[in-house]
């Protein structure tokens, strides 16, 4: 297991019990910023992501995690990453992002 999965998990689990959509996709890209340093969980984050989209009927969305699947599968094992991108087809797949002060502490911790 990854350093990183039982903060992963952590705000998976808070996407899913969120009152709101808009909240659940909050933690979604809380979710991803940390999964980026293991295939398993950033597989993972984007699968919640796509699922987050079906259950939106945000086809946009749905249509743009399916790409990042696959970018999650052959590039993050080489390190092939955006540090801090947020995940959601609302950005650029490939466009690095600054880090949240809270999440920028806990990857240092394990980096």
């Amino acid at each position: 297991m990854h350093a990183l999965t039982d903060h992963v998990r952590n705000e998976l689990t808070q996407a899913e019990r969120a009152a709101t959509p808009q909240l659940s996709f909050h933690h979604l890209e809380r979710a991803h910023i940390l999964s980026q340093y293991s295939t398993r969980d950033h597989m993972r984050v984007h699968l919640a992501m796509l699922k987050w989209a079906r259950n939106q009927r945000d086809w946009r969305e749905a249509f743009g995690q399916i790409i990042r699947l696959a970018g999650a599968a052959t590039k993050t094992a080489i390190g092939m990453v955006p540090v801090g991108n947020t995940g959601g087809s609302n950005v650029s797949a490939i466009k690095p992002m600054k880090l949240p002060d809270d999440l920028a502490a806990i990857i240092a911790r394990y980096r």
